[in-house]
């Protein structure tokens, strides 16, 4: 008996691995595809580097509606296809498809009519408004290239096929980059666009990924939808996607709009702040990025295994993802902080940015360790079908913590931007401890969708 249980752990662990390659490489580089544009901008104008900070900070959160039906879907598909439910599988992605184009052609229209008043809410002044509208009305306005490729991607991965979006991804970036350089700075007989150069660069390069995305979806994992399928319309696919979408997405973006209001604190705080953040953002997403590649791979496997009802190897799976994301983080995370001064002597001559992100750095080595555990505890959660707990302590931690700590320490201490990473910190350590609770609780375990 033990040597069939080490065999089944011995493949499980074999089947996370060729998952988070190919994630982890995808993922780094559409981490790279959102930093390319900060990075080379940032030879190009410290106040265009604030603007497409500020902006990307709305389109992400617009994004976060995609992941209404995209989280929905990766969690259907793993515990249906580790259920032999292949029909099931086809019906959710198809209704899937049709609703986030839906939802991503009224999501562009609202970036690209709303872009000056969204920016004016945001406090942005005048010297970087003129950057930030015309970068957020052409990624905007190309928004539904990316709700229609997260859905595809989301499929592909569930099914064990996840160095198909890796492949694309590294496509993508090559163009971006090349992009970039004729668009921003004018080579190559291009015009010298700037912040609309970067912007143009990266709603062509989503496109493209679409596109390519369509066809291998088809080749090699759907060949067709049938009707047959869809007649009557699977309702009850639909409401499980809401079910398992609408709290796992509130949870996201809760997130990220608690992130909107820290950057309309940090705006308060003066450019220098603001453009410090957006450095440091964009260089310590490195950080966790084998977290999150472990955490979606780790929630794939864990769906496969609720599906084929082994509770307890997903449950050591978990454990197991969360151990090594911790380390891989802690260790990350100190080498940044080491290499604080480097890195921002690298991407600014201002003195005041440069003394202020190598002290964000060092707070943040023990904010990635609950970061880590978070990233981890979410998604397994979520693909175990526990998917209203994380959203609820996602909403009372953090706007309690890491939004009201943020005002209260950066702003009526006076601490500027070191005090709201302290906020940060508590935030991510508090929400981690809870969610650790949780899985070891072993009260997602009847939370399944194959009955």
């Amino acid at each position: 008996m033990e040597q069939v249980i080490q065999q089944h752990s011995v493949r499980v662990r074999s089947e996370l691995r060729k998952l988070v390659v190919p994630i982890f490489i995808e993922t780094l580089l559409i981490m790279m595809l959102g930093a390319m544009d900060t990075i080379m901008l940032s030879q190009y104008s410290d106040e265009s580097v604030a603007a497409v900070g500020v902006v990307n900070q709305i389109v992400m959160f617009a994004f976060l509606v995609f992941e209404v039906i995209n989280i929905g879907t990766s969690v259907l598909c793993s515990q249906y296809l580790g259920a032999g439910l292949r029909n099931k599988m086809v019906q959710v992605v198809g209704v899937s498809l049709l609703l986030n184009l839906a939802v991503g052609l009224v999501i562009s229209a609202i970036l690209y009519f709303g872009a000056p008043t969204l920016l004016g809410w945001m406090g942005l002044r005048p010297e970087l408004l003129k950057y930030g509208v015309g970068y957020m009305e052409i990624v905007g306005a190309f928004a539904f290239f990316q709700a229609l490729s997260l859905t595809v991607s989301a499929s592909l991965r569930s099914a064990n096929k996840a160095v198909y979006p890796m492949l694309v991804t590294v496509l993508v970036n090559v163009m971006n980059i090349i992009g970039n350089y004729m668009l921003i700075f004018g080579k190559f007989g291009m015009p010298e666009l700037g912040a609309e150069g970067a912007a143009i660069s990266t709603a062509f390069s989503r496109g493209v990924s679409m596109v390519v995305l369509f066809v291998i979806l088809f080749r090699k994992h759907i060949p067709r939808f049938p009707r047959a399928y869809f007649r009557p319309f699977p309702w009850v696919e639909l409401k499980n996607l809401l079910k398992v979408g609408l709290p796992s997405a509130g949870e996201n973006m809760s997130y990220s709009f608690s992130q909107v209001v820290i950057t309309y604190l940090i705006n308060i705080l003066g450019n220098d702040a603001l453009a410090t953040r957006t450095y440091t953002v964009n260089t310590t997403m490195f950080v966790y990025l084998f977290a999150i590649a472990m955490a979606q791979g780790g929630a794939i496997c864990i769906g496969h295994l609720v599906g084929r009802k082994k509770i307890h190897a997903a449950y050591l799976l978990g454990k197991y993802v969360m151990r090594l994301s911790i380390l891989v983080s802690l260790a990350l995370s100190c080498v940044w902080a080491i290499s604080g001064h480097a890195i921002f002597d690298w991407l600014t001559d201002n003195e005041e940015i440069i003394r202020l992100g190598v002290t964000v750095l060092v707070v943040d080595v023990i904010v990635e360790i609950g970061r880590a555990v978070n990233i981890y505890a979410t998604n397994a959660l979520r693909s175990a079908g526990d998917v209203n707990y994380p959203f609820y302590v996602g909403l009372v931690v953090q706007w309690t913590v890491s939004v009201g700590l943020s005002y209260f320490f950066g702003i009526c201490l006076g601490w500027g931007l070191v005090g709201m990473w302290c906020a940060f910190l508590l935030d991510e350590n508090i929400r981690a401890f809870i969610f650790v609770k949780r899985w070891n609780s072993l009260k997602w375990a009847k939370k399944g969708f194959v009955k």
